[in-house]
C-alpha cells in the first residue's frame, strides 16, 4: 500500500512539474514576495554596472528623443470618413487616441482630435493601461469596443466606447479582463470569446465562443461554439463588406491547424479543407485561402504556397471548384494582403524584398504590378472598403520609413510623410550574401556597414536572427541601430534563417520539431560566414534575439559559445522541458514538440538551453531581459536561466522590467531605457 502511495505522489508531483529536482521553480511564482526580491537585487547590481558605462545618459537622451520625436509617422487606421491614430510621446506617456478627416490628415499640419487618453484614464482607474487597439462598427463606425491591458501584458479589458460623444457608454457591453477577443456582428450583438468561467485552453486562450445580445448578461449569452481544452484557441470574428456579413467560427486545434466554420442561420457549417489552410479574407464574394500543403482538389492539384479561391456559396455548399489566385515561385512569398473597394492588394517577397501587385476578380484573377518603390521592405497600411483609397510603407536599412497614399485603380501613389534621418546613411552601405548550412542550404543574409568598412576581422558586429513561426525578417531602418551602433563603428548583420515565412511554408517547415537544430545550423553558418569574409570575429559579434528568437540565442550561446562575445537574450524561451507548462506554452507544441513524449523529448533535450548549460564552459557574458507582466512567454525562464548560471559561477546581467508584457516596455521611457541598456551592454562587450 505504502508503495502505491509513493507511485502516486510522484505522478502527481511530476505533472506538477517538481519531479525535475529543479531548485530554481520558486522563481516562475511571478509575484512572490521571495522573487520580486530577487529581481530588485538583480536590477540593482545590472543597472549599476550598465548604466555606469561612459556614454550611456547620452545614448539614452538621444533614443528618447527619437522615440518621442514629432517627426515620426502618425500611422492611420480609416474608420469611414476619418483617420484614427494612437500617439505617445513626452507629453503623453501611454498615450492619447485621436482621429482627423483625410483631407486634414494629408496636410502639412493636421489637426488632431482627442478620443481617448489614456494617461488620464490610467489615473482615474488607477490602473497602468496600456493601449491594445480598437473595433469599430461597421459602416458608420460610432461605437468601438476598446481594448486595455493592465500593464501591458496579452490579457485585456475590452470596454464599449462610444466615439461621437467620447465616452465609454454606460451600462454597454463590458467583458472582464481575459485573453480573448470581441467582433461587432450589429450595433447590439457581439461575437465573444473570453473567459466564461467554462475553462480554457490548457495554453491560457478561450476555449468557447459566445453570440451576445446587448441587455443580457454575459453569463446568459448564448454558446455557439463550445471547444474542447485541448485545443490551442478558438474565436469568432465577423467580416462586413457591402455585399454581406460573414460569421466565422475558428476553432484552432493547433498552431497551425484547424477547422473554419461559417455561422448561416445561427447553424454551424464546416467546410472540408484540409487542416493547415488558412482563411485569409473574403472578397468579392470569393473565399481566399493560402496553402500551406499541396492539396489536389476539383481536378486541379495546388501547390504548397499557392493563394486560391472559391465563391462562398460555393463554398459552404460543398463544392470543390477553386481557382488559382497566385503561386510563388522558388525564392518567392507571400508576406500580406489587404483590400479596397474593387481590388485585392498582395505583397510579394522576391529573395527578402518588397513588390505590390493589384488583383481583381471578373470571374477569373488578373494581375498588374503596381511601380512601388523596389529593394526595401513594403508593407501595406491600412485601406478603404468605400474607394481604392489604401496606405502603404516603404523602408530598408538605410531609407527611413516613408508612407505612401495610394490609388489601386490606377496604380498611382504619392508621398505622404518620411521619418527624418537620424544618420548619415550616404557613409553606410547594404550587402546581401549567401551561405551554404550544414546540410547545404543556402542561407541568405544582410550586412549593415561602412563604406570603408576594413576586412580585418576587427569589427563590432551584431547579428540578428528570429527562426521561427513564418515571421520573416525583413530590411529595415533603425534610427536607435544607426545612432547608437552603426555610427560608433558597428556592423548589423540579419540573417534570413529558415524556421522564418521568407520563402513561404516549406522555409519554415524545414525547422519544425525534430528538424530544429537545421535552424540553429543556419545561424552558425552566418557566424562562420562572417569570421571567414574577415568582417568580425568572435571576440568582435554579438548576437540579439527575443521570444522565440531568446530561444535562438539561448542555443547560440550554449552549443556554439566559441563563436560569440556578446549575447543579448530578450523575454526569452529557455527551458524547453516546462515551456508548455507555462502560460500560452502549450500552444507552441505544434512548433517544438511536446516534451512529455519521450520521443520528442529526445530531440528537444539536445538543443534546450536551461537543460545545456554546463560548467566549466567559456560562454560570454549573457544579458537577458524581460517583464514582470510578460504574460505570453512566462519570466520565469529568464530569471531560472540567470539563477542557475550564476550559481554555476559564471557572470551574467539580468534586468526585468515590472511592465510592458511580451513587448518588454509600455511607455517611450521604458522603450529607451531598454534599448540603452542593451546598446551599453553590447558597446562595452564589444567596443570598449
Amino acid at each position: 500500500m505504502k508503495k502505491v502511495i509513493i507511485l502516486m505522489l510522484l505522478a502527481m508531483t511530476a505533472r506538477l512539474g517538481f519531479a525535475q529536482g529543479d531548485p530554481y521553480l520558486w522563481l516562475e511564482d511571478v509575484d512572490a514576495e521571495k522573487s520580486l526580491e530577487w529581481v530588485e537585487k538583480w536590477n540593482d547590481k545590472t543597472l549599476k554596472k550598465l548604466t555606469g558605462q561612459p556614454g550611456y545618459e547620452k545614448m539614452y537622451d538621444q533614443i528618447l528623443e527619437i522615440y518621442n520625436s514629432d517627426d515620426r509617422i502618425a500611422a492611420p487606421a480609416i474608420y469611414g470618413d476619418l483617420i484614427y491614430n494612437f500617439w505617445q510621446d513626452e507629453d503623453h506617456p501611454r498615450g492619447i487616441w485621436r482621429r482627423t478627416p483625410l483631407k486634414s490628415y494629408l496636410s502639412k499640419e493636421p489637426v488632431w482630435e482627442t478620443v481617448l487618453d489614456i494617461d488620464a484614464l490610467s489615473e482615474e482607474d488607477n490602473e497602468k493601461y496600456v493601449f491594445k487597439g480598437a473595433g469599430g462598427l461597421y459602416p458608420d463606425y460610432g461605437r468601438f469596443m476598446v481594448q486595455l491591458s493592465k500593464g501591458g501584458g496579452d490579457a485585456v479589458v475590452i470596454r464599449e466606447f462610444d466615439a461621437i460623444n467620447k465616452h465609454f457608454v454606460q451600462g454597454g457591453f463590458e467583458i472582464p479582463e481575459a485573453k480573448g477577443g470581441v467582433s461587432w456582428i450589429d450595433k447590439n450583438t457581439l461575437l465573444v470569446a473570453t473567459d466564461f468561467g467554462t475553462g480554457l485552453t490548457t495554453s491560457g486562450y478561450p476555449k468557447d465562443v459566445k453570440i451576445w445580445k446587448r441587455g443580457i448578461d454575459l453569463k446568459d449569452a448564448k454558446f455557439i461554439y463550445e471547444g474542447k481544452e485541448d485545443d490551442m484557441y478558438n474565436g469568432g470574428s465577423c467580416m462586413h463588406t457591402k455585399e454581406r456579413n460573414y460569421q466565422l467560427i475558428s476553432n484552432r486545434t493547433t498552431f497551425y491547424t484547424g477547422v473554419y466554420y461559417f455561422v448561416e442561420n445561427g447553424e454551424l457549417i464546416k467546410p472540408e479543407l484540409p487542416e493547415d489552410i488558412i482563411l485569409n479574407t473574403i472578397f468579392k464574394n470569393q473565399a481566399i485561402f493560402d496553402l500551406k500543403s499541396d492539396w489536389n482538389v476539383g481536378g486541379n492539384s495546388f501547390k504548397q504556397g499557392d493563394m486560391i479561391s472559391i465563391d462562398y456559396n460555393d463554398l459552404i455548399n460543398g463544392k470543390t471548384n477553386y481557382q488559382l489566385v497566385l503561386r510563388p515561385d522558388e525564392r518567392s512569398s507571400v508576406s500580406g494582403i489587404n483590400t479596397t473597394e474593387n481590388y485585392l492588394l498582395v505583397n510579394m517577397l522576391h529573395n527578402v524584398k518588397g513588390e505590390l501587385y493589384k488583383y481583381w476578380f471578373d470571374g477569373t484573377w488578373k494581375k498588374e504590378k503596381i511601380d512601388a518603390p523596389q529593394l526595401g521592405t513594403i508593407s501595406l497600411g491600412s485601406a478603404d472598403d468605400n474607394s481604392d483609397t489604401f496606405f502603404f510603407y516603404f523602408q530598408n536599412f538605410l531609407e527611413p520609413s516613408t508612407l505612401y497614399k495610394g490609388d489601386a485603380q490606377t496604380g498611382k501613389y504619392e508621398k505622404v510623410k518620411s521619418l527624418k534621418s537620424w544618420f548619415p546613411t550616404d557613409d553606410y552601405q547594404v550587402q546581401q550574401f549567401e551561405v551554404a548550412s550544414k546540410d547545404g542550404t543556402m542561407i541568405p543574409y544582410f550586412v549593415v556597414s561602412a563604406k570603408d568598412m576594413k576586412y580585418n576581422g576587427k569589427n563590432p558586429t551584431l547579428i540578428g536572427a528570429y527562426g521561427g513561426f513564418e515571421v520573416a525578417r525583413l530590411p529595415f531602418y533603425s534610427a536607435i541601430t544607426g545612432t547608437s551602433w552603426l555610427e560608433d563603428g558597428g556592423v548589423y548583420v540579419l540573417a534570413n534563417i529558415r524556421g522564418g515565412g521568407e520563402f513561404g511554408p516549406k522555409w519554415h517547415q524545414a525547422g519544425l520539431k525534430e528538424n530544429r537544430q537545421r535552424i540553429y545550423d543556419d545561424y552558425f553558418a552566418v557566424a562562420e560566414d562572417l569570421i571567414k569574409r574577415k568582417i568580425t570575429s568572435p571576440k568582435k559579434m554579438g548576437i540579439t534575439g527575443g521570444s522565440n528568437g531568446g530561444l535562438l540565442v539561448g542555443v547560440g550561446f550554449t552549443q556554439r559559445p566559441d563563436l560569440y562575445n556578446a549575447v543579448v537574450c530578450a523575454v526569452p524561451l529557455l527551458d524547453m522541458k516546462r515551456y508548455h507548462k507555462l502560460l500560452a506554452g502549450a500552444s507552441w507544441m505544434a512548433e517544438y514538440g511536446n516534451p512529455d513524449i519521450p520521443e520528442e523529448w529526445e530531440y528537444i533535450s539536445k538543443y534546450s538551453p536551461y537543460q545545456n548549460v554546463k560548467k566549466g564552459m567559456d560562454y560570454p557574458e549573457v544579458f537577458f531581459y524581460t517583464s514582470t507582466r510578460d504574460d505570453r512567454v512566462h519570466p520565469g525562464h529568464a530569471r531560472k536561466m540567470v539563477a542557475k548560471m550564476s550559481d554555476m559561477g559564471y557572470k551574467v546581467y539580468y534586468f526585468e522590467n515590472t511592465e510592458g508584457g511580451h513587448a518588454g516596455a509600455s511607455t517611450n521611457e521604458q522603450r529607451a531605457k531598454m534599448a540603452a541598456l542593451q546598446y551599453s551592454y553590447l558597446k562595452m562587450k564589444l567596443m570598449n
